[in-house]
């Protein structure tokens, strides 16, 4: 993700590592606030405010945990607030379907539906399970990983997971059927 020394030039003040360590963060963080919040405006508010957040707090990264790992710990933090002042369901903006000129219309308009209904689905899960399943499934963080970044124990993540992933087979089974839509 971000090279050691960098991160280290950014906390001994080195202005240009520092921009340099937030331009090379700015899409996973903007990504992990997408995933979790749902919406894209939300998201980018969320992704500014993180990238602040880490711009004011670089000098209190320790090495004690991966950078990505202490990153991602802010930005969850951040949209954890965010849904407590919110406490709504998070809706999926519409997104247009465009149709392709290629003879797989068929096929592609049937992934856009699918990537459509998973996230969905995504979005209606409990905060924590929706937290869990995109820091495992999205960004690719190892059970050690999302158990530090959420600063809960190992079986918990596991747990979550397992849960998390029933009840989104649920929902995309209903999906199938027709039943959850609107």
């Amino acid at each position: 993700m971000v090279e050691p020394q960098l991160i280290k030039a950014a906390q001994a003040g080195d202005n240009e590592a520092l921009v340099q360590v937030l331009r090379d963060i700015e899409s996973h963080v903007y990504r992990t606030a997408y995933y979790l919040l749902g919406n894209e405006q939300d998201a980018l508010d969320i992704s500014q405010e993180a990238l602040i957040r880490i711009y004011k707090k670089i000098t209190s990264y320790e090495e004690k945990a991966q950078f990505k790992t202490w990153v991602q710990r802010i930005v969850t933090n951040i949209c954890i607030d965010h849904f407590r002042k919110k406490k709504t369901t998070v809706s999926m903006d519409e997104h247009d379907i465009v149709i392709p000129t290629e003879n797989n219309v068929e096929k592609e308009l049937m992934q856009d539906i699918v990537t459509n209904d998973v996230q969905e689905a995504i979005s209606r899960l409990p905060d924590t399970y929706r937290t869990v399943i995109v820091l495992r499934y999205i960004q690719d963080f190892s059970y050690d990983e999302i158990a530090n970044a959420l600063d809960m124990p190992l079986n918990t993540v596991k747990s979550y997971l397992f849960r998390a992933r029933t009840k989104l087979q649920t929902l995309l089974h209903d999906y199938e059927k027709g039943g959850v839509h609107g």
